[in-house]
């Protein structure tokens, strides 16, 4: 499926596949499995969403470049304003228990937010009677 989705041979893939894992970028143990399908002789290996990314950024097709415009696109907004959104998954069907996950994070963030103003109000409140020679200064 990945040599589809990339449009590459099979064998181009599986070198890449085979890099990563040879390279130390992700271990074995956790990013594969083995599913024994029914009447077949050979199990399937089953990859998780970082191999795909990490031979999305190795492979050249046109496809792979289309991904790493994606995935570039996706890393420079987080790293300018901190967050990233799929917006047309949040409006359809409201993104399912992602939206709630946002909705809660959004609140403790703005809860976090109250307290920092509160501190900016205290020091306001304490410097209306600032006296440079009060001890307590």
């Amino acid at each position: 499926q990945m040599a589809d989705l990339f449009q590459r041979d099979v064998s181009a893939i599986s070198r890449h596949i085979k890099n990563v894992f040879d390279e130390g970028e992700l271990g074995k143990e956790s990013n594969l499995r083995f599913l024994q399908i029914p009447n077949s002789d050979k199990p399937v290996t089953l990859y998780n969403l970082n191999v795909i990314i990490s031979v999305g950024y190795r492979v050249r097709s046109h496809r792979g470049t289309q991904f790493r415009i994606w995935a570039t696109e996706r890393l420079r907004e987080y790293i300018i304003k901190g967050f990233t959104m799929n917006d047309d998954l949040l409006k359809k069907a409201g993104g399912g228990d992602y939206f709630k996950e946002l909705l809660a994070r959004i609140r403790d963030i703005r809860s976090s937010e109250k307290v920092f103003w509160r501190q900016v109000l205290d020091i306001y409140a304490t410097s209306i009677d600032y006296d440079p020679r009060a001890e307590i200064t």
